[in-house]
């Protein structure tokens, strides 16, 4: 019985080639788009998995006096990891996080500079399960002066040496000698916590860091006891606070603690988050699993709106097997098998897709993605049962109203598909071209949001300049690389700063002696180079730039209209140039010389903040910025090259263009507006194959009134309407149900930015244009084609 099932299966799908290939296609789109977003989504939900302790960070509230609102930052003070665990019970072990780039370390006299070290606890092996090579695990991290590198970070220092026991140098850091006391296994990708090498803390703490109460400058981890009550620990903390913060100070601080597993997609609202490798938004990965549910589920109403359609097709057969004593539950498995082995030819079809266009993916996506389908066979058997259970659901309401046919009525030629049957198709085709048009105006919507914050004027002129990180140390050679640099007609400008703009800058906190008291509150905190505001074009609104050499009327400020208007709360009558020459400072005293126009340090997700900027060069620098001549880049950046070798023979030289960090800002946006289109392109595809199918199976059902119509005189334009009008009436439905839906989830996406553009009606009216043309294309052509049929061939059987 079931090898007839399978031929009858066979060749009823053979007969009909035209519409198996559209269910096929359909499915094959579906099945792959849903694969595509589902390895997206685990490798998304795998983050951290391999840490099986309960593991916890630490995280502050901020809220100071002249913030705009207060901010959730990932940093700590050093003392609180050690003194947490002295006053809870409930926090077993704790380790803090600290990390320096680019450091050299010399081996003999080869000086390798690793990218990213970290400054740990000798706890931190005991709390995360990075996998050991070498070494004990458990007294790797406890000496003073001891490093444990990675396996890539061993081969490229030691090559095929063995690294264990052997002395590394750091000559930066008062000649440290480290030795290697183990080895770990390359840190995974989907760590959120990336490093090359792990320094104990003792190796560089000093005793009065345990007295540095609002410093913070480090990531605190806490492993919590089993079934530790999270909210009610949360209460503790502001009488911990208190106790170990002088004065009122504890009251601009919140503690709160997020689990580990949870952090790199439910952080994205927090600050200064240096340890949240590829971080993204968890919110987006439910959009995109939900919305490529949605394609798949287009894919299997496209099968059921055929199945249905054709069902006169089928009638005779049920009629028959009915009459020779086939009953209802048999009909029911042979109609479902036939599903079911569509499902797994499309299943093949669209692992070959999935393979075809992961290279694409892993690029859009910056991850590493595999499908290995033939070396997991737990992701094998998912496939397969998958694949059977999308067979099944797609083929149950076929199955289930093909085999209710009566046999007597069937036989006699009288079958009809009934009136609820075609109001269910139409249902569907509604619901499908609703969910495309949606797809279609977010995508729309996503890359004029997109545009607008790339292309919106941020208050200062980022275009050809080239920024360039300085080693630990290495800004002691600024004077020096400036002069030279400006020796060139290639160079127009340079400059430098603590911070790069784009970036979430420090805030500090700061006192200003108005006409009233002394009023303290906090800021945002940038340290410049005097020629920082020329450079990048950054207008004043009142007073001057900073002096170019050091004043004896203390340290000069900067401040942004945004604290400006802030610090004239107590005078509203006063202007501008009224706080001019009024004491204000951050760690010192000094003067406000100048306000600067307000202008987006970050980006436009965020609103502009209070910000004050000051020249100090006894700091150091952490960036520098040149703008060069943009009619000779490559020149330029050689030049550049060659007097940065000239004065730093020994540091690696490194650049980016500041623009190019500005479009790592809107990575995660342009990832998402890429992702959508994709999704909406795939969602108008399946939908048109569906409606091209049912277009095709109508004309096809009609082909005799077309022929009698056409004798009796009737044009093509007439017979082409006749046959298009009752399609394109349920895409206008369609346009009409999706464009109140379309609003409201656009209206609530948009509240996540700052700065945002207006939801204009004419993107809803472009959107149901679209959907209406590409409908019309799709069921005209087989209308043209029914009505240019010679009408003698249709009515020759009449």
């Amino acid at each position: 019985m079931l090898r007839n099932y399978f031929k009858t299966a066979w060749r009823n799908l053979w007969k009909n080639k035209t519409y198996s290939l559209i269910n096929i296609t359909g499915l094959a789109i579906g099945m792959a788009a849903c694969l595509l977003i589902l390895l997206f989504v685990f490798y998304e939900r795998s983050f951290d998995n391999f840490h099986k302790k309960n593991i916890y960070r630490l995280n502050e509230v901020q809220k100071f006096e002249g913030m705009v609102s207060s901010q959730k930052v990932a940093l700590s003070m050093f003392p609180m990891g050690p003194t947490l665990k002295q006053d809870f019970p409930e926090i077993k072990n704790f380790t803090r996080i600290n990390r320096a780039d680019k450091v050299p370390l010399n081996n003999g006299d080869k000086r390798n500079y690793i990218d990213q070290i970290c400054f740990v606890d000798s706890t931190f092996l005991d709390i995360f399960d990075f996998s050991l090579a070498k070494g004990d695990r458990r007294t790797a991290l406890q000496k003073k002066n001891s490093i444990v590198l990675t396996q890539t970070t061993a081969r490229k220092i030691f090559g095929n040496e063995d690294p264990m026991d052997k002395m590394l140098i750091n000559y930066e850091q008062d000649t440290t000698a480290l030795v290697v006391t183990g080895i770990l296994n390359d840190v995974p990708p989907n760590s959120q916590i990336q490093f090359d090498a792990l320094v104990p803390f003792s190796t560089i703490a000093r005793p009065d860091w345990m007295n540095n109460w609002g410093g913070n400058w480090l990531n605190t981890y806490l492993e919590l006891a089993p079934n530790t009550n999270i909210a009610s620990l949360e209460k503790k903390f502001p009488a911990y606070l208190k106790k170990h913060m002088s004065e009122d100070n504890w009251k601009n601080y919140e503690l709160f603690l997020l689990p580990l597993k949870d952090v790199h997609a439910g952080a994205t609202d927090v600050g200064l988050d240096s340890f949240n490798y590829q971080q993204f938004d968890k919110s987006y990965t439910k959009t995109f699993f939900i919305i490529a549910l949605i394609v798949l589920l287009i894919a299997c109403v496209n099968f059921m709106n055929l199945s249905t359609a054709r069902s006169a097709e089928r009638a005779r057969e049920v009629g028959v097997r009915k009459s020779i004593g086939a009953v209802r539950w048999q009909l029911s498995l042979q109609f479902i098998g036939e599903s079911i082995m569509l499902a797994f030819v499309a299943m093949v079809i669209a692992v070959i897709l999935v393979y075809a266009f992961l290279p694409a993916v892993n690029q859009l996506s910056r991850r590493q993605l595999h499908f290995p389908l033939f070396t997991n066979w737990k992701l094998l058997l998912s496939l397969i049962a998958g694949t059977i259970l999308l067979g099944t659901l797609s083929g149950l309401y076929p199955a289930a109203y093909l085999s209710s046919f009566m046999p007597v009525t069937v036989l006699k030629g009288s079958v009809q598909t009934g009136k609820n049957k075609g109001v269910l198709r139409n249902v569907l085709v509604v619901a499908q071209f609703s969910c495309a048009i949606i797809l279609i105006t977010a995508t729309v919507f996503a890359l004029r949001q997109l545009l607008f914050m790339k292309n919106r004027p941020t208050g200062f002129n980022r275009e050809q300049v080239v920024t360039i990180p300085f080693d630990r140390g290495g800004s002691r050679k600024y004077d020096a690389l400036k002069k030279d640099l400006l020796q060139s007609t290639l160079v127009s400008s340079v400059t430098a700063s603590q911070d790069i703009l784009g970036s979430h800058l420090d805030q500090s906190g700061i006192r200003f002696k108005g006409d009233g008291p002394m009023r303290e509150l906090t800021s945002t905190r940038l340290i410049v180079d005097h020629d920082y505001l020329t450079t990048f074009k950054i207008p004043l609104v009142a007073g001057r730039n900073f002096s170019p050499e050091k004043t004896t009327d203390g340290r000069e400020y900067i401040i942004n209209e945004s604290l400006a208007k802030e610090l004239l709360k107590d005078n509203p009558r006063g202007s501008f140039s009224s706080l001019l020459g009024k004491q204000f400072g951050f760690d010192s005293l000094g003067q406000i010389v100048g306000i600067a126009q307000d202008f987006n340090f970050n980006s436009l997700h965020h609103k502009i903040e209070t910000m004050f900027m000051f020249s100090q060069t006894d700091w150091g620098f952490s960036n520098m910025s040149v703008k060069i001549n943009g009619n000779k880049p490559k020149e330029a950046i050689a030049f550049i090259q060659s007097v940065w070798q000239k004065n730093l023979p020994n540091v690696p030289f490194d650049y980016q263009f500041l623009d190019e960090h500005f479009e790592e800002l809107y990575r995660a946006d342009s990832q998402i507006s890429t992702i959508v289109g994709s999704l909406a392109i795939l969602a108008i595809i399946i939908s048109c194959l569906g409606l091209f199918g049912l277009a095709s199976y109508s004309a096809e059902k009609r082909i005799k009134e077309v022929g009698i119509r056409k004798v009796l005189g009737a044009s093509l334009k007439n017979i082409v309407m006749m046959l298009s009008k009752d399609f394109l009436k349920y895409v206008l439905i369609a346009v009409l149900i999706a464009w109140p839906l379309s609003w409201i989830a656009v209206h609530k996406w948009l509240q996540d930015y700052a700065y945002r553009i207006n939801i204009s009606w004419w993107v809803f009216a472009m959107a149901g244009v679209l959907a209406m043309l590409i409908a019309l294309v799709t069921v005209s052509f087989q209308a043209i084609k029914a009505a240019l049929a010679n009408p003698v061939k249709s009515l020759r059987t009449e």
